[in-house]
This record gives structure tokens, C-alpha cells and sequence, in this order.
């Protein structure tokens, strides 16, 4: 009884802290028939700064091996970051494994937030050409599929039509899941996805004594979801900002190194930010070491959205000032 009287006052703190960083919070599947079930599940906070027209907007997808989310450093962190740059944020609470959620679920409440935002673009002050998407490990192969899988419409497929692009328009993969190939992939991150044979139409039963969780997918399955195939990457790619650090315990450095590859071989205007030790899941987190030592958001990423025309060189935001 006295643990659940602490988790209760643990997660009524959490909310009080997650409170002050949203002004409202939009149930994406409200009013849409078939989808009304997933309410809780996906959910876009929206977190905005100063009033003011034609800003710039992020939509941020925190990690979480896509079987839970790293809400706080990773979400709403990030957002007040950006919001202190002039950004409106937008942390989304996508559907995953935990709750039972595959594929392709994660990538639908991608796409409805990202409908939601430009037809309500006059409504948050947004500019609907500059609306980017930043995601951490799991939350980074999500952007990164939304960005090469922009021209599959799951909303359609739920009955949905839209005039808007549900096309990011620069994407942020930081520390990311990238490959599902089983000598680099994430496979709790790729089980949480593909799930199994019942909800992945291309994925079979294979239980044996060296496959105790019984997941075997197919080859063309590991292609399809492996974000560094050349083949998955489509020529209007929006410009990619791609981090890691060489010592990641949890996703292999290798995913980001095979993507930095496959983007130059495309010809998609990217770049590859590196750093020797940092490790995995420091999100924006001020307190974290990396965070300490590199200034990564200030340093890297500030001048990368000057550079493709997110951010104006000439606007003064209150971290610059």
C-alpha cells in the first residue's frame, strides 16, 4: 500500500512538472470512427513560447525502444529548448509495444500530428512549409521513417483525406535506431515494432533454443524497415540532422555510420555529428554530462537550422540575447 501511494504521488509530481511545459494537449484520434479506442495511447502536447506568427515548429518523439517514452528528457526537455529558440513544440505520446501497439500505428499518429499541425497553422502561429520533426533512438527512426515513408498516406487507409504534406520538412534522428538487421539492429526496438506473426503480416514464428523470444522476420521485412536501404530513402528527402556518439551502449554506432553512408549516396543534404564518449539517452537534459561537455543543441543543431533556412540569422531569440 505505501509503494502505491508513492508511485501515485511520483506520477501526480510528473504531471504537475509536464503541466507547466504544455499550454493544451490534443487527442488526435478524437471524432475519428475506428480510432476512438486509442485516445490515451496518442496524445500531442503543444508547448509554445510568445505569441507571434510565422514561427517555425518541431514535432518531438522521445525514445523508448518504441515499448514506452522518455517523456520528460526526452520530450519536454527538448520542447522548452526549442520554444526557447522561437519553435512551437509539439512532444507526441505515440503509440508502442507497451500497450500493445505495432506497426504500423507509430507512423499513423506521426502522420495525424503532422496533418493536425499544418491545418491548424494559422491557430499556433506556425509557418506549415517549416514544420520539422526531432526523435531520440527509437523516437529517431520514427522521424526518419516518416521523412523516407512521407508518400505511404496511413491516414487514407483510415479514411482520412488531407490537402497537406505529411512530409517533414527537416528531420533530427539523435542517437538513432536505424538498421533492422541482425548484426547491427536494436532488436527489442525491432520486436516492438514488427511484433509478431499476428501483427506483422511478413513476420513468423521461430522459436528454438537459440531464438527464446520465437521472432523470426523475413529478409525483405529487415529491408523494408531498415531506414539506412538506399532503396527506402526517396529523392525529396527533407535535410537530415544525424547525431550519435562512438561509445552508445544501447544502439550500436553503427546505425547512424550506415545512414550517414546511405544519405551521401543519395545525395540528401545531411550531416553527421559525432562524439567519441556521451553514450545513449541524454536527450536535452541539462544535467547530463554530454549536455555539460558539448553543448550539442547550442553548438551543432542551432547553427544547422540557421543554415537550411529554419531559424533566421538575423532573429534574436532569449538564449542569444
Amino acid at each position: 500500500m505505501r509503494r502505491f501511494f508513492s508511485f501515485c504521488i511520483l506520477i501526480f509530481f510528473a504531471t504537475a512538472i509536464w503541466a507547466r511545459d504544455y499550454s493544451q494537449k490534443i487527442y488526435i484520434w478524437r471524432g475519428i470512427d475506428g480510432m476512438e479506442t486509442q485516445l490515451r495511447d496518442s496524445i500531442l502536447y503543444v508547448c509554445e513560447g510568445e505569441n507571434a506568427k510565422n514561427r517555425p515548429a518541431v514535432i518531438i518523439c522521445p525514445g523508448g525502444s518504441y515499448h514506452h517514452l522518455g517523456m520528460a528528457h526526452e520530450g519536454f526537455a527538448t520542447a522548452r529548448w526549442f520554444v526557447s529558440h522561437g519553435f512551437v513544440a509539439f512532444v507526441l505520446r505515440y503509440r508502442v509495444a507497451y500497450n500493445e501497439h505495432h506497426f504500423p500505428d507509430q507512423l499513423e499518429d506521426f502522420q495525424r500530428a503532422i496533418q493536425i499541425v499544418r491545418e491548424n497553422a494559422d491557430d499556433f502561429g506556425i509557418d506549415k512549409q517549416k514544420v520539422g520533426a526531432i526523435g531520440f533512438s527509437a523516437g529517431g527512426h520514427l522521424v526518419t521513417m516518416a521523412g523516407e515513408f512521407s508518400h505511404t498516406d496511413e491516414l487514407k487507409k483510415l479514411g482520412i483525406n488531407t490537402a497537406e504534406s505529411l512530409r517533414p520538412d527537416f528531420v533530427m534522428p539523435i542517437y538513432p535506431v536505424v538498421s533492422m538487421q541482425d548484426d547491427i539492429a536494436h532488436k527489442w526496438s525491432r520486436t516492438s515494432l514488427l511484433g509478431h506473426k499476428f501483427s506483422a503480416p511478413d513476420a513468423e514464428k521461430g522459436w528454438s533454443i537459440f531464438n527464446l523470444r520465437g521472432f523470426k522476420y523475413s529478409q525483405s521485412l529487415k529491408n523494408r524497415f531498415s531506414m539506412e536501404n538506399p532503396e527506402n530513402i526517396p529523392d525529396d528527402m527533407p535535410p537530415v540532422f544525424l547525431l550519435a556518439c562512438e561509445d552508445d551502449d544501447v544502439v550500436m554506432f553503427e546505425n547512424s555510420v550506415r545512414l550517414d553512408k546511405s544519405l551521401n549516396e543519395r545525395g540528401i543534404s545531411h550531416v553527421f555529428i559525432s562524439y567519441k564518449t556521451g553514450g545513449h539517452g541524454f536527450g536535452m537534459k541539462k544535467s547530463s554530462k554530454i549536455m555539460k561537455n558539448t553543448h550539442w543543441n547550442d553548438e551543432k543543431l542551432l547553427p544547422w537550422l540557421k543554415e537550411i533556412g529554419v531559424l533566421d540569422f538575423e532573429n534574436n531569440y532569449k538564449e542569444e540575447k
